[in-house]
C-alpha cells in the first residue's frame, strides 16, 4: 500500500500499456527480410512489427527518403502485429542491389530501430547546425524572391529549402544558419526580426487569408511538415478563382463496408514519386488508421486502396466527413503535382545564391510553383518549377534569357515533367482487395 500509495494512480493504465508494449516487443522482435530473387524486376521488403499508430507513415517515410521508388504494396495490421511487403526499384527502374542502402533499410526498420520501437518516435530532432523558419501565406509571384532577398540581407544563409504551392496558397520550411558564425541563430533579437519581416512578406496585400511565420531549432520530416501545414490551413477548400486542370485531379472514392466495419477508400490517379507517402501522411494526420492496404502502381496510373477507420475505432459516419476525407486526399496529391517547366540549377553555393537566382525569375516574369533547394559540400542544387504570367507556357526567348542571365552551364532545363497523359476519371475504379479476407496470398508480391 505504501508503493501503491507514491504511484500516481492517473498515470497507472498508462505505465501498464507501456510495459506491455515492452514486453510484447522482446516476445516478438520486429523482423525486416529484403529478398531480390523473389521477384523479377523489383526488390521485395517485408516488415513485421508490433502494431502502432503511424507505423505506416514512418516506414513509408524512410523508403521515400531513400529515392525508392514503390510499384506494389500489401498492408495489413488488424489486431496487435503489423505487416508491411514492399515492391521497390531504384529511380532507374532496377532492383536496390546497393548494400549500404539495403543494410540502412535492415538497420532502419529492425529491432533496434526508433520506427519500430513503441517508445520513440522518428523525425524530431534538436539541430546546433541551422535555425528552421516555416511559412505560411498567400500566394503570388515573386514571393519566393521577396523572402530569400529578406534573409540575405540578414545575413542569413540558406541551407535547403522546400516550396509548396496550392489552392493560391504557399507553405515553405527553410533551414538557415548566421552568415557570421555558420551555426544556428541564437541572439534572439535577430530571430525576432527575421520573423517579423518575413511576416510583413507573406501578408502582402492580402488581408483576407492569415500569414504565418515559425522560428524553431526542432526539425521534423520537411515534406510531412509542409503536408501538416497547408492541411491546418484548409488549402483543401476550394477556391472559385484558382485555375487547376481537372485532367490532375485524382479520382477518390470512399464507401462504408459495414459488413466489416470499415470504410474504404480508393484512389486512381497517376503514378508519381512519393504519391504513397502523400495518402498515407494525409490519412494519418486526419487521425485515421489504415488496417488494411493495397497499391498498384507498376503503369503510368496508380491505384490504391484503404480498409480504414477513424482512431476512435469507427468508420466515415456522414456524408460530409466522407466528402471531407476526399478534398483531403485530393489536395494532398495535387499540392506535389509539378507543374510548369522544370528548371534545375548545379553551381558552387554561396551566401544569396537563392535571392540572385529567383530575382531574376521574377524579372522575367516567372511565377515558382515549387522549389528544391540543398546544399551539400559547398554545391547547390536547386530544383524549380515554374510558369509564366497568367499560367501560361514560358516561351523558349524567357528561357534563353534566363540562362544568359545565370549561366548556360549551370541552369538546365528539364522540360515539363506533368505534360503526359492524365488518368481517365470516368474509367471503372480498380477493386485491388477482391478476395482479401478469403486468401491470404501473397503470390503477387513474389514470396511464393
Amino acid at each position: 500500500m505504501a508503493f501503491m500509495s507514491e504511484v500516481n494512480m492517473n498515470s497507472f493504465p498508462h505505465y501498464m500499456d507501456d510495459e506491455y508494449e515492452k514486453l510484447f516487443r522482446r516476445v516478438n522482435p520486429p523482423r525486416v527480410v529484403i529478398d531480390n530473387e523473389a521477384c523479377k524486376n523489383a526488390t521485395v521488403i517485408r516488415v513485421d512489427s508490433a502494431n502502432k499508430h503511424g507505423i505506416l507513415l514512418e516506414v513509408v517515410q524512410i523508403l521515400t527518403d531513400l529515392n525508392l521508388i514503390i510499384t506494389k504494396a500489401y498492408i495489413s495490421s488488424d489486431g496487435g502485429w503489423f505487416m508491411d511487403v514492399f515492391n521497390v526499384t531504384g529511380q532507374d527502374g532496377n532492383k536496390v542491389t546497393d548494400e549500404a542502402i539495403l543494410d540502412f533499410i535492415t538497420k532502419s526498420l529492425g529491432p533496434e530501430s526508433s520506427v519500430t520501437s513503441p517508445m520513440r518516435s522518428v523525425g524530431v530532432k534538436q539541430t546546433m547546425d541551422h535555425t528552421a523558419i516555416e511559412l505560411l501565406g498567400s500566394d503570388r509571384p515573386g514571393l519566393l524572391s521577396e523572402v530569400s532577398a529578406v534573409l540575405t540581407n540578414l545575413s542569413c544563409n540558406i541551407l535547403n529549402a522546400e516550396v509548396w504551392t496550392h489552392n493560391a496558397r504557399a507553405a515553405a520550411v527553410i533551414h538557415v544558419n548566421d552568415e557570421e558564425t555558420g551555426s544556428a541563430i541564437s541572439d534572439p533579437q535577430k530571430l525576432s526580426l527575421v520573423k517579423e519581416l518575413l511576416c510583413n512578406v507573406l501578408r502582402g496585400g492580402n488581408k483576407k487569408r492569415g500569414a504565418k511565420t515559425v522560428v524553431t531549432d526542432e526539425v521534423t520530416h520537411t515534406e510531412r511538415r509542409l503536408h501538416q501545414m497547408l492541411f491546418a490551413d484548409r488549402d483543401y477548400d476550394r477556391v472559385n478563382d484558382v485555375d487547376f486542370d481537372e485532367k490532375q485531379r485524382p479520382n477518390v472514392n470512399v464507401v462504408n463496408w459495414s459488413k466489416k466495419d470499415y470504410s474504404v477508400v480508393t484512389i486512381q490517379s497517376k503514378d508519381r514519386p512519393k504519391l504513397l507517402f502523400d495518402t498515407v501522411c494525409t490519412l494519418t494526420d486526419m487521425q485515421y488508421v489504415v488496417f488494411h492496404a493495397n497499391i498498384d502502381a507498376e503503369g503510368p496510373e496508380a491505384y490504391q486502396e484503404y480498409y480504414i477507420r477513424h482512431i476512435d475505432g469507427s468508420p466515415v459516419k456522414s456524408d460530409a466527413e466522407r466528402q471531407r476525407v476526399i478534398l483531403c486526399l485530393e489536395a494532398a496529391i495535387e499540392r506535389r503535382v509539378s507543374e510548369g517547366l522544370m528548371l534545375e540549377l548545379c553551381t558552387t553555393d554561396r551566401v544569396g545564391l537563392l535571392s540572385d537566382v529567383t530575382r531574376i525569375f521574377r524579372e522575367n516574369s516567372l511565377t515558382v510553383t515549387r522549389a528544391e533547394v540543398t546544399t551539400k559540400g559547398g554545391k547547390a542544387v536547386n530544383t524549380f518549377y515554374v510558369r509564366g504570367a497568367s499560367a501560361c507556357i514560358v516561351d523558349s526567348k524567357t528561357i534563353e534569357s534566363i540562362r544568359q542571365a545565370i549561366g548556360n552551364t549551370i541552369l538546365q532545363v528539364k522540360g515539363c515533367p506533368d505534360e503526359s497523359k492524365s488518368v481517365p476519371q470516368n474509367s471503372q475504379t480498380r477493386s485491388l482487395f477482391s478476395g482479401l479476407f478469403k486468401s491470404r496470398s501473397f503470390v503477387n508480391f513474389g514470396l511464393v
